[in-house]
């Protein structure tokens, strides 16, 4: 029988996906489903430079700056500020064709069901709006999604197309 550790979305594991996609930047917003486990061992590591902004909006504005300067940036941010930036998203990454890669946490999101049958409005929200701003998007939610992480950012880069990671639940040790 598998434990419970085993069965869970490892924090460790997102981080060293990110590392692999050769993400060096993030820039991030305290999100209660990935803070712990997420940003905080991020904050600790040497290998990693953690931007730390007041505002979702601002944190795409730099990621889509650092591209410029050739480097690789992650956004780590909740659920709310996602659609709280979908002006400087359609403007900076859609339009102006900029790789923002995306770590969104699902706050509230309910194990194993999917986001557009949660019972919270705002979750059922997200997919349908990332789809009307025509932004990739991929559910990380167990242990195997993890393997999305590397080809979406991928993808990403090699199109100049924004993506985001929706993070099903709270990351474990």
């Amino acid at each position: 029988m598998e434990s419970r550790l085993e069965s869970s979305l490892r924090g460790i594991e997102l981080i060293e996906a990110i590392k692999r996609a050769g993400i060096r930047f993030v820039v991030a917003l305290p999100d209660r489903t990935t803070s712990e486990y997420v940003l905080k061992p991020l904050l600790r590591d040497p290998e990693m430079r953690v931007i730390q902004v007041c505002k979702e909006d601002e944190g795409v504005s730099i990621c889509a700056g650092l591209y410029a300067t050739g480097q690789r940036a992650l956004l780590l941010m909740q659920y709310t500020g996602l659609l709280d930036s979908a002006n400087a998203l359609c403007h900076i990454a859609v339009d102006a064709n900029n790789p923002v890669c995306m770590m969104v946490g699902l706050l509230k999101k309910e194990p194993d069901i999917i986001p557009t049958q949660s019972k919270f409005y705002v979750v059922r929200v997200v997919e349908p709006v990332l789809d009307a701003l025509q932004i990739d998007h991929h559910l990380i939610e167990h242990p195997g999604d993890v393997e999305k992480i590397v080809p979406a950012i991928e993808a990403a880069y090699q199109s100049s197309k924004p993506v985001v990671m929706l993070i099903g639940r709270e990351p474990q040790p």
